[in-house]
C-alpha cells in the first residue's frame, strides 16, 4: 500500500511534529479495520497520539481509503481533540469527494500530483 498526505496535511503534520512512522502505523491500522469511525464515502476517522501523551489527548485525522483492498491511502485533514469536536457536514462532504477521487484516480495522475507538490508520499522506514 502506498500512503500519501495532501498539501494541507503535510504542512500540518510538519508543524505538529507528526512523523511518517506515526502515519505508517495509522495507515496500517486503518487498512486492518481499526478505525474510530467510518464516515462513508471512502472516509475514515482515526486517532493519532500527540507526542508525549496518548491517543486520548491527541489528534483526529481524516483519511481517504477504499476497503478492503486498495493500493493507496491518503491523509486529508486533522485537528486536535481539544480544538474541535468533529468536522462539519460541509467539510465531510468536501473531504469525501476528495477521498473518492483520490482512491479512484490512475497511477499516472498520482505521479502528476506528486510532481506538482499537491501530495506527498509517506516514506517507509524499517
Amino acid at each position: 500500500m502506498r500512503i500519501f498526505k495532501n498539501k494541507w496535511f503535510n504542512h500540518w503534520a510538519s508543524k505538529e511534529g507528526i512523523s511518517d512512522v506515526v502515519l505508517q502505523n495509522a495507515a496500517a491500522e486503518v487498512a486492518s479495520g481499526k478505525v474510530d469511525a467510518d464516515l462513508g464515502g471512502c472516509l475514515f476517522k482515526k486517532r493519532l497520539p500527540r507526542a508525549g501523551t496518548g491517543k486520548r489527548g491527541g489528534y483526529r485525522v481524516v483519511v481517504g481509503y477504499k476497503k478492503p483492498n486498495t493500493e493507496r491511502i491518503v491523509f486529508l485533514y486533522a485537528f486536535a481533540k481539544n480544538d474541535k469536536t468533529n468536522i462539519t457536514v460541509k467539510e465531510e462532504a468536501a473531504l469525501s469527494l476528495a477521498a473518492q477521487f483520490f482512491v479512484a484516480t490512475t497511477d499516472s495522475h498520482v505521479q502528476e500530483l506528486l510532481a506538482t507538490g499537491s501530495i506527498w508520499e509517506v516514506q517507509y522506514y524499517e
